[in-house]
């Protein structure tokens, strides 16, 4: 599954046929590393997405609505400034590299027309988007790279621009038998998926074996064990591949395998996978945007709840810690009724005491053996005052443990707070998901109000909890933070409707919409799944899942939010998986 030369060859082409003598309209930056460019080309209007995600850098047409910062950043400004209603005169992609260059013609400072470079590199961590002028050099970029974080190759504002350092190898579109066969005779020892890739740029380990595959032959044996006439047959396949690329035939596909779990993607058809399930795409776009939809989701929320993240973890450390130290008190006074007993064996035998004794031992009457006890004395005391002692310490270590109940109690509350809301970070989708949890944090006192709210203004955007509709037709509901949990059992639910949280383990609140009708096992099952899937047992096998009817789960007041209590209920074990999960159906 990688984002290589063919899959940027084939977005290119697309690009070109839809864009090329547009306009851009509009320019946003979504994210600090992603641009959409909207652009007007014969009649329609298309959005295309340039990404230098360090993790899932790509480009792509898209269909979907993206929010926007109010105030849009620096470098979104200066490709304004150059490229706003400038027109896309051309789109390469130089040596079949991962690098897309997109041309654009417009009006500079003084009224003249001028020739902009908008650059798409896309090398891992190392992508980057850099715009340059007609002379190469670099007006801005999404990423800086001084010369402290890399000394092979700086990229900054009034540097010229240089391409990528190249790792030697040949233009895929220069294949010919002869560097093949020479790559061949220089290499024996290597694989044959190996002598692809690490030859010719744009490769990617999974198309040289998919070439491979179309020969007849198996990736990993060496150049070596085939003969002249098998050789041949891989450079006729590699060349087959690339006449695909050069007439511009592709055929974008998805491959998963018997889990429905997904194998690998590419702008062609993956013979390697004949006999497999496949999904086919009517754009290399389309597949695209549907391969990577959760992958980056998943990579932006991890970036934008990590400071959450921390002020949370921080928050379980410090109740950790205070746990720590209870316990180790608890072990402290865990003797305090010995300490009342000294007092009351001293108190009752005091005439057998006499001051400067050190010890005393004494028959213990409270006890059925009557055993000896050894009481330490204070020798400058009298016995009444050693009573007295042993009473002050018993009544001090009593209120201690009094109050150290109440405050295990309030520690424990704590923790299981504060593990539920990293268990509502986790199930964010959204940044309303986000946006809640910080406000909850705020209102908590975890985070600092930084303004004073205004009486009487509400906020109205919230997110909203996850939907799934069962097998058997029935609506469940799983909300994804404490907001949503308390939404959907205290207001949303009624008194029959069925209500399912994991037994002892932070996680989200389900809700099984009756509507006064029998709810078979398959749902109950169901949804135990989701309750067990989106809680903290999420990776753990028969997670225990309570539940019971709505009308048996209350609210305390006063309580932390999402906190309630119920009565009455079943037990049911589920383990849940990414595969049973996804087999729900979700509106």
């Amino acid at each position: 599954m990688a984002f290589d030369g063919i899959t940027i060859s084939a977005l290119v082409s697309e690009i070109r046929k839809k864009a090329l003598g547009g306009r851009i309209d509009k320019i946003y930056q979504p994210e600090p590393d992603e641009i959409l460019l909207n652009i007007r080309s014969l009649g329609s209007a298309y959005k295309l997405v340039l990404s230098a995600n360090p993790s899932h850098p790509r480009l792509f047409f898209t269909e979907h609505q993206y929010t926007n910062p109010q105030n849009p950043p620096l470098f979104c400004m200066v490709l304004r400034k150059h490229l706003q209603s400038g027109k896309i005169i051309d789109i390469t992609q130089p040596s079949f590299e991962r690098i897309v260059n997109i041309y654009v013609e417009s009006l500079n400072e003084m009224g003249d027309y001028s020739v902009k470079k908008l650059v798409l590199e896309i090398m891992g961590r190392h992508s980057n988007l850099i715009l340059t002028d007609s002379s190469n050099t670099v007006l801005d970029c999404a990423k800086h790279i001084t010369h402290d974080k890399s000394s092979v190759r700086e990229v900054l504002p009034g540097k010229a621009y240089e391409l990528p350092p190249t790792q030697g190898k040949t233009d895929t579109m220069q294949l010919s038998w002869d560097n093949f066969s020479g790559f061949a005779r220089l290499s024996p020892d290597k694989k044959l998926q190996s002598l692809i890739y690490t030859n010719y740029t744009g490769i990617s380990p999974q198309s040289a074996d998919e070439i491979c595959s179309r020969a007849g032959l198996y990736s990993a044996d060496t150049v070596s064990s085939v003969s002249e006439e098998q050789l041949k047959g891989l450079f006729d396949s590699f060349k087959n591949m690339c006449g695909d690329i050069r007439s511009e035939c592709f055929l974008p596909e998805l491959a998963y395998d018997e889990y429905g779990k997904i194998l690998d993607f590419a702008p062609y058809s993956m013979e390697r996978f004949d006999g497999m399930q496949k999904k086919q795409f009517s754009s290399t776009s389309e597949l695209i945007e549907f391969y990577y939809a959760q992958k980056d989701l998943a990579y932006r929320m991890q970036q934008k709840t990590h400071d959450l993240k921390h002020i949370i973890s921080s928050n379980l450390e410090r109740c950790a810690r205070k746990k720590d130290m209870q316990q180790s008190t608890l072990k402290k006074i865990a003797d305090r009724d010995t300490l009342r007993l000294y007092g009351e064996l001293i108190t009752a035998n005091i005439y057998l005491i006499k001051k400067g004794m050190t010890s005393v031992t004494l028959a213990n009457y409270q006890s059925e053996d009557r055993e000896d006890i050894t009481i330490p004395l204070d020798g400058t005391l009298t016995p009444s005052e050693n009573a007295q002692k042993y009473f002050k310490r018993y009544n001090k270590e009593k209120r201690t443990f009094a109050a150290l109940a109440e405050q295990i109690e309030q520690n424990d509350n704590e923790l299981n707070y504060l593990e539920g809301l990293l268990v509502s970070l986790m199930n964010c989708t959204d940044e309303q998901d986000i946006r809640d949890i910080r406000e909850e944090l705020k209102n908590e006192g975890y985070i600092k109000q930084t303004g004073k709210k205004q009486k009487g203004i509400k906020s109205s955007a919230h997110s909203s909890p996850l939907h799934f509709v069962s097998d058997d037709g029935f609506h469940i509901y799983v909300g994804k933070n404490n907001r949503q949990n308390d939404e959907l059992t205290v207001h949303f639910a009624h008194s029959g409707d069925i209500w399912l949280h994991t037994k002892h383990i932070p996680g989200s609140h389900v809700i099984i919409v009756t509507e006064g009708k029998n709810v078979p096992e398959s749902t109950l099952t169901q949804a135990a799944l989701l309750a067990a899937y989106y809680s903290k047992g999420r990776a753990s096998a028969s997670v225990p899942v309570d539940y019971t009817l709505k009308k048996n789960v209350k609210k305390p007041n006063g309580a932390k939010p999402g906190f309630v209590i119920y009565t009455t209920n079943s037990t049911a074990y589920v383990t849940p998986t990414d595969d049973s999960v996804s087999k729900i159906k979700k509106l």
